[in-house]
């Protein structure tokens, strides 16, 4: 087993934290009728469903990353990219004059963020050393 190094025990524990706290927040928002749903305002039903089913997936990748596999790798990847097409549509719903809450912007701001962070650091950790190995 490969030794652990700091950076990967914080990657891997902002992943699993941050999809904990993607499920608790989205799941307020879509399954509960109260402050949380009133305090989102103008959400839009296709960012709020991708990001609450996105956390299922970050703890997956934390895991992976975790355990130092390559796939958790190709999934906290896989993850940035599928935000950042999504982020690209929610970009393009704002341009067409879309109502949209100023909170959405940022929080997929900080996503897109983590997650390229997360899976370039994990790319350089994880896979790079077995290629030159």
């Amino acid at each position: 087993m490969k030794t652990r190094c700091i950076g990967i025990w914080i990657i891997s524990a902002i992943a699993v934290a941050f999809g904990l706290l993607t499920l608790k927040s989205g799941g307020e928002v879509l399954f509960i009728n109260g402050a949380g749903r009133e305090a989102a305002g103008n959400f839009l039903p296709f960012i709020l469903w991708f990001n609450f089913s996105m956390g299922f997936v970050y703890i997956i990748a934390g895991i992976g990353l975790w355990l130092q596999k390559s796939w958790g790798v190709w999934l906290a990847m896989f993850i940035a990219a599928a935000t950042l097409i999504v982020f690209a549509i929610f970009g393009i719903h704002i341009l067409q004059g879309g109502l949209y809450e100023q909170r959405t912007l940022g929080a997929m701001t900080l996503r897109s963020g983590v997650w390229l962070v997360i899976s370039i650091f994990a790319y350089w950790k994880i896979i790079r050393p077995v290629k030159g190995a």
